[in-house]
C-alpha cells in the first residue's frame, strides 16, 4: 500500500503536470526529480505555518535550483499558503507565481533564486542569523548537481563548516543531467559525497525518491550540531512518469494533449 507521503508526492507531480499543460510553460522534469525531496520537507519535517507565513520562528527553505519551482508551488497551494487556482498562473504576467522563486510575490517562499549558484550562500545568512539570535530554526536547501560547478557554492561550503552551521542541511539533487546534457559529460562534480566532506561537512547519501530514507537523513543530520550537513539524494530526472525519465528535453517543454494525459494517469490521477 502506497504511503500518506508517496501519495502526496504523487499529487504534487499531478500538479506539476497540469500547471505547465494549462500554462504552456515551465520546467518539469526538474520539478520531479526534487519531488520526494519537497513532500518530505513541507508535509512531515519543516515547522511552518500556512497561516503566518512571516512567523518568525519558522524553518526556512531556499530551491537554490530555481527553474524546479512548480513543485514547491504545488507544496505550497497543497499546504495553504495560497489558492490552488493561483497555480494555473504560473510564468504569467503580475503572477504570484514566476518562473523562477520570487519571494516579493509568493507567500511562503523564503527566498529568490533562480541565478544558479546563490542558494547555499542565502541560506547560510538565514542559519547564521538563527545563531546570531538564539533562534531554534532548521535551515534546508536544494541545490542541483550540475549547479555544484559555480564556485559560490564552495567559498558558502567552507565558511558554513568554519562556523559550524548546524542548522543547515544542503540537498544534493543528483539525478546526472544539467539543461545541456549529463552532468559527467560536461563538467562532472564526482565523487560529491567526498567533495563535501573534504570541506567538512557531515555527509550521507539516500534514495532522493525513498521518502523514509530522506527523513531518517534529517533526523540524523539535526543529531550533528558542528557541522553543516550535506545529503546526497540519489535521484531520476523525470521520476513518476515513465515518458519523461531519460528523456532531456522534458528539462523545459510542454505537454501536448496525449502526453498530458499519459502522464496524469501514470501518476494516478483521471483525466
Amino acid at each position: 500500500m502506497m504511503s500518506r507521503l508517496d501519495e502526496v508526492s504523487r499529487a504534487l507531480r499531478r500538479d506539476v503536470v497540469e500547471m505547465v499543460y494549462r500554462t504552456k510553460d515551465g520546467h518539469p522534469s526538474p520539478s520531479f526529480s526534487v519531488a520526494d525531496i519537497i513532500t518530505a520537507l513541507y508535509f512531515e519535517i519543516m515547522r511552518i505555518d500556512p497561516a503566518n507565513p512571516d512567523w518568525d520562528d519558522r524553518d526556512r527553505f531556499v530551491l537554490s535550483k530555481g527553474h524546479a519551482c512548480p513543485i514547491l508551488y504545488a507544496a505550497l497551494a497543497r499546504r495553504g499558503f495560497f489558492a490552488k487556482e493561483e497555480l494555473f498562473t504560473l510564468r504569467h504576467l503580475n503572477s504570484i507565481l514566476q518562473g523562477h522563486p520570487y519571494a516579493p510575490k509568493t507567500p511562503g517562499l523564503d527566498a529568490t533564486t533562480g541565478s544558479l549558484g546563490n542558494g547555499v550562500s542565502v541560506a547560510l545568512g538565514m542559519a547564521l542569523s538563527a545563531k546570531i539570535r538564539k533562534k531554534a530554526y532548521q535551515v534546508y536547501v536544494i541545490v542541483g548537481d550540475g549547479e555544484l560547478g559555480e564556485g559560490m557554492i564552495w567559498e558558502a561550503a567552507m565558511a558554513a563548516a568554519h562556523h559550524k552551521m548546524g542548522n543547515l542541511t544542503v540537498f544534493i539533487d543528483n539525478n546526472n543531467y544539467q539543461s545541456g546534457g549529463m552532468v559527467g559529460k560536461i563538467s562532472g562534480p564526482s565523487p560529491i559525497d567526498e567533495k563535501w566532506k573534504a570541506f567538512g561537512w557531515h555527509v550521507q547519501t539516500v534514495d532522493g525518491h525513498d521518502i523514509d530514507a530522506i527523513i531518517a537523513a534529517v533526523k540524523s543530520a539535526h543529531g550533528v550540531t558542528g557541522q553543516p550537513s550535506a545529503i546526497v539524494c540519489k535521484t531520476v530526472k523525470g521520476n513518476g512518469v515513465s515518458f519523461m525519465v531519460g528523456e532531456n528535453s522534458w528539462h523545459k517543454r510542454v505537454y501536448t494533449d496525449a502526453e498530458y494525459r499519459v502522464a496524469i494517469e501514470e501518476l494516478g490521477g483521471v483525466v
